[in-house]
């Protein structure tokens, strides 16, 4: 049996209490009709190249995720940005906003302009591969690269045939996560029945924000942000991207979303990364492949030496 969800720590609603590798800092905004606070780690280089790489989280992730490829890059001369989405982690929690993917490709265009960054490399891992491919295809001139890594959106679910669930459903869905469902998850899907001690840090993080005194405002903003992620594909504009892009793919993942509403039958053959990723980079022009046979959705976490030297290789 796993260890009970109270005995695992509890997080405020923009995650106080749980510390980032950096110093957090703070970007305040104004955005349909309210204010926000976009939290960002802004970490310098002690050997400057002249490049910024932004790292874009995905749904289950934070900017804290990021910590070893941060250093990574960091070591390689790179100025890095690793804000928090609103709706996500440490940024502000609205009650009432149309959480799209180019609203969030809007706000994380006026950060950079705000910090001076006219030009970056866009990383971005699950739904920030979504994002990353909006943010290409809307600021082309302010893109330098992008490297989607184990990016979801790979395939239209609906599409395919997976039932629409209504914001009050996965709301209610998403009620009824703990420490024990989102390790569940995390074992199955993302990390092919393998699991590591190491991995427990990033369930704890994502699991004290719904244990804590700011869950409803969380798991509001998380339901939003799913039928965000399910009703605006990007799959089908993957052939307008103009800037050199680099797929990296986990082959052991099988992440879909909306996957447990499918039939039996199409869920057994969603979430194929081997063959998505081969799509995918298929349809990017000019894109380049980089497959992990042996890890899953996040090879940042799985093997941080060997993803971070791949995402180095790639950018130089």
């Amino acid at each position: 049996m796993l260890p009970a969800t109270a005995a695992q720590p509890t997080y405020g609603p923009q995650l106080e209490g749980f510390d980032y590798p950096h110093p957090v800092q703070r970007f305040a905004f104004e955005s349909q009709g309210q204010p926000l606070s976009m939290a960002y780690l802004d970490v310098a280089p002690k050997n400057p190249n002249g490049r910024t790489v932004v790292l874009l989280h995905g749904k289950n992730f934070c900017a804290a995720t990021w910590e070893s490829t941060i250093a990574a890059l960091n070591e390689a001369g790179y100025r890095v940005i690793a804000p928090d989405q609103i709706g996500f982690c440490k940024s502000s929690k609205p009650q009432r906003y149309q959480f799209s993917f180019g609203q969030l490709a809007a706000n994380t265009h006026a950060l950079l302009t705000q910090l001076g960054i006219d030009k970056a490399t866009i990383v971005g891992h699950s739904m920030g591969g979504m994002l990353g491919t909006r943010y290409a295809l809307q600021y082309p001139q302010a893109t330098e690269r992008l490297a989607l890594v184990n990016p979801i959106g790979l395939e239209d679910w609906k599409a395919e045939g997976v039932p629409w669930r209504s914001v009050d459903q996965w709301y209610a869905r998403e009620l009824k996560t703990s420490f024990d469902s989102i390790k569940q998850y995390q074992l199955n899907v993302y990390y092919s029945g393998q699991w590591r001690p190491d991995y427990e840090r990033w369930v704890a993080m994502l699991a004290g924000m719904y244990a804590g005194e700011g869950k409803q405002a969380v798991a509001w903003d998380q339901a939003l942000t799913s039928d965000m992620v399910f009703n605006q594909p990007v799959v089908y504009e993957f052939s307008r991207l103009l800037v050199p892009t680099t797929l990296f793919i986990g082959q052991k993942d099988r992440t879909a979303i909306g996957k447990d509403l499918a039939p039996p039958e199409l869920a057994k053959r969603l979430g194929d990364y081997p063959a998505l990723g081969k799509r995918a980079a298929a349809a990017i022009p000019g894109a380049t492949l980089v497959e992990f046979a042996e890890l899953g959705h996040s090879p940042q976490v799985e093997d941080p030496q060997r993803f971070n030297a791949a995402l180095l290789r790639a950018l130089e």
